[in-house]
């Protein structure tokens, strides 16, 4: 983390079996990253490493982390308009 500019954090995506152990498999990195931009702040989020990903389990992480952060993206857009 570097305060006002950087958050990252790693994880298993789309780990929701409860009967499976995913800690012997590659996580992900998602970044949000800041930046002065002309009228405001520009918010970059970039999640890397789907490739360590199993083959079994890649799409299906693609998938749901796609629409997970579309409406993350979403929300966030939305608290800056009732809070701006």
């Amino acid at each position: 983390m570097e305060p006002e500019r950087l958050f990252s954090f790693q994880w298993h995506p789309n780990a929701v079996d409860p009967a499976q152990d995913y800690s012997n498999e590659s996580m992900t990195l998602v970044e949000f990253t800041l930046e002065d931009a002309e009228g405001g702040t520009l918010l970059t989020v970039v999640e890397s490493g789907f490739d360590g990903i199993p083959v079994a389990r890649r799409a299906a992480a693609l998938k749901g982390n796609d629409q997970g952060w579309s409406e993350q993206l979403t929300a966030i857009e939305e608290y800056l308009r009732r809070h701006s």
